[in-house]
């Protein structure tokens, strides 16, 4: 059927609305950078400017005690937020040294368009004996009473008044995209301590959520655990303090389209979002999830891995933030999934984080993201 030219020019404004209305969303790439609030000036451009090159969108850090080298990336020695006690809302107990250098980092992310994802407090502290660990070990951090009302660390970090922006964390959604409490709360504990202890993370949720205020545009994401059935408790998917469900996975099984579908249903059913928060691709020959140390695995053989387990998790539906890329030279010390900028697998890790866009999200992030 053929139409005249103005005729033509009535048809197309609603057929654009539609077509606007009815798109699906797509989905995005990051990285994970865990010390990244240490990086100078120079180690930011760099990785930022991987990041830009690569359309990865989201960094995700930490907050905690640095010093020196990491994954051959020599930072500063800072404290923690808190490096002496628990400070329990005393805020003249807390220092901002990391909080401000992570103000100098989100600036500079922006311009290359970038947001943070920021990690509060880590299990690797806790269990390394920082000032919780001191107090409480890894059990009695997620079981005792006196331990679950510890929240005001979160409240102080959401409530930090950016040295040079004078506004709180929880007004700079332009910078930021979401919070978690704790980097893979409970690992190692077993799945069923876990399950008997998910109202931490519950807790811990909803005070975030309560600190960023309502339509703070910033989300809570839950921080992953072990592997993927792990991360993804029934009773998480009930929090109403919970945006996201992120998942962690080195397992090759939990890369897999199918396996990872099951949740990503789950997650929509329950109203939440979903992101698989780690994965990377093993630089040895060992088992992909054991990867200590071992032969180096053939660079064709690691780079066809990264593509095909990354265009697996984006059909399942799931946008991804890789472990970890490097401002410089991978050195190739334990667990290596790292890859530095300008190496043998980046081209590779490039192409899939672009690709990623080309991909139906499950979920829509398009409102949060730079």
């Amino acid at each position: 059927m053929r139409f005249s030219a103005a005729l033509l020019g009535v048809l197309a404004l609603p057929a654009l609305v539609c077509a606007a209305a009815t798109a699906s969303p797509a989905n995005f790439a990051g990285s994970n950078l865990y010390y990244a609030a240490g990086l100078s000036s120079s180690q930011r451009a760099t990785l930022l400017k991987g990041l830009q090159s690569a359309n990865m969108k989201v960094l995700r850090v930490w907050i905690g005690a640095q010093s020196g080298s990491q994954k051959g990336t020599s930072i500063p020695a800072s404290p923690d937020v808190e490096p002496s006690t628990v400070c329990n809302g005393d805020t003249s107990c807390y220092n901002p040294q990391i909080l401000n250098m992570l103000d100098d980092l989100m600036v500079d992310a922006k311009s290359y368009g970038v947001k943070l994802l920021i990690t509060m407090h880590s299990f690797n502290a806790l269990e390394a004996n920082d000032v919780y660990g001191q107090r409480w070990g890894t059990g009695y951090f997620y079981e005792q009473a006196d331990a679950q009302a510890a929240v005001h660390r979160l409240q102080y970090i959401v409530n930090h008044v950016h040295k040079t922006l004078g506004k709180p964390w929880k007004e700079l959604s332009d910078y930021i995209i979401g919070f978690e409490a704790e980097n893979e709360a409970m690992i190692g504990k077993g799945e069923a301590y876990i399950q008997a202890h998910t109202s931490w993370q519950c807790d811990r949720a909803a005070t975030i959520k309560s600190a960023l205020g309502s339509n703070s545009g910033i989300l809570v994401f839950t921080g992953g655990e072990s592997w993927v059935s792990e991360s993804v408790q029934s009773a998480w998917l009930q929090c109403s303090g919970i945006d996201v469900i992120s998942l962690h996975a080195y397992g090759v099984g939990d890369f897999a389209t199918s396996n990872l579908q099951t949740y990503v249903n789950m997650a929509k059913s329950a109203g939440k979002r979903m992101i698989m928060e780690e994965w990377g691709a093993c630089y040895f020959s060992t088992e992909n999830n054991n990867c200590p140390q071992g032969d180096v695995l053939d660079t064709n053989t690691r780079n066809s891995n990264i593509e095909t387990w990354a265009a697996q998790i984006n059909v399942a539906g799931l946008s991804w933030l890789y472990w970890q890329v490097l401002p410089n030279n991978d050195p190739h010390e334990s667990y290596d999934y790292e890859i530095g900028i300008g190496e043998a697998s980046w081209s590779t890790l490039q192409a899939a984080a672009e690709n990623a866009y080309s991909t139906t999200g499950a979920y829509d992030f398009s409102g949060y993201l730079p």
